[in-house]
């Protein structure tokens, strides 16, 4: 008895260790976060401005971006999209509407369907790989010899890399507005017997110049979200090897958790000053 009792005061003490440290640590982490976007802007704006910006880091960062995350992109915008278009279809056909089945499913794929698999997938390929390059760095103290020269870290890394994301968030949400847009069609006119005609026609009474405009600006706060939390996660990287795995999944699992709630909050907002007009 004596073994199972010491070891269930063990956990009770860690669990109340965890319970007061946990919400602390959250919140540094993201104070740290704040502050690291905050200056990565700063610094942006002003090495433009002064035309010290890292050209070629950004460019080499932007192609590394599109390298690892274009395919997967594509790849998994076409399933999704005809899955929405399948749905849609069938809920419009059981209350005789299937002529809305276009306007359902573009509304779905730009608004929502596009911005969103772009960031979960820039977070999972684009913000894995950014976290391991910095947290390895960091252990073999690369970091820490660069600040030692007086090279600042965050204008020679942080800052090309969130260009880069933004510009490759932007530019990949647009390619996965049209794949899903041209992936609904084809299901739509070709699978489910749909009308070109209809199909067009509902898209554009309903789809409006707003929604790309906000799935551009959902892609540019996303992009940013993405970059800031992996560089932070790969900056603050303790512990050798082991540390630089625990880093990545941090920074793929927060990302993930963040971009959620922070589509909630574009939706609710746009929904509530932008009111869908009828048709």
């Amino acid at each position: 008895m004596e073994p199972s009792a010491s070891a269930v005061t063990e956990i009770k003490d860690w669990s109340k260790q965890y319970t007061r440290r946990h919400p602390v640590a959250s919140l540094q982490t993201v104070g740290r976060q704040v502050e690291l976007g905050r200056d990565a802007f700063r610094y942006l704006v002003t090495d433009i401005a002064g035309r010290r910006f890292p050209f070629d880091e950004f460019v080499g960062q932007a192609m590394f971006m599109v390298k690892t995350s274009l395919l997967p992109t594509v790849a998994v915008a076409v399933p999704i999209s005809a899955t929405l278009s399948i749905q849609f279809g069938l809920l419009a056909g059981q209350v005789g509407a299937t002529a809305l089945a276009g306007a359902a499913s573009g509304l779905a794929v730009i608004r929502q369907s596009a911005p969103l698999v772009t960031a979960i997938l820039l977070a999972a390929a684009v913000g894995s790989a950014l976290c391991a390059d910095l947290g390895s760095r960091k252990i073999r103290e690369e970091i820490d010899a660069m600040e030692v020269m007086g090279v600042s870290v965050l204008r020679r890394l942080v800052v090309p890399r969130l260009a880069a994301g933004i510009l490759i968030a932007m530019a990949l949400t647009a390619v996965s507005c049209f794949v899903g847009f041209l992936a609904g069609y084809l299901f739509n006119v070709y699978v489910q017997d749909g009308t070109p005609g209809s199909y067009m026609a509902t898209f554009s009474s309903f789809a409006t110049s707003g929604d790309l405009y906000l799935a551009m600006v959902k892609a540019a706060v996303f992009g940013v979200i993405v970059v800031v939390i992996a560089c932070e996660k790969g900056l603050n990287t303790r512990g050798g090897p082991g540390g630089v795995a625990n880093s990545v999944n941090a920074a793929v699992v927060a990302s993930i958790v963040v971009l959620m709630v922070v589509n909630l909050g574009f939706t609710q907002i746009y929904t509530m000053l932008f009111p869908r007009t009828t048709l």
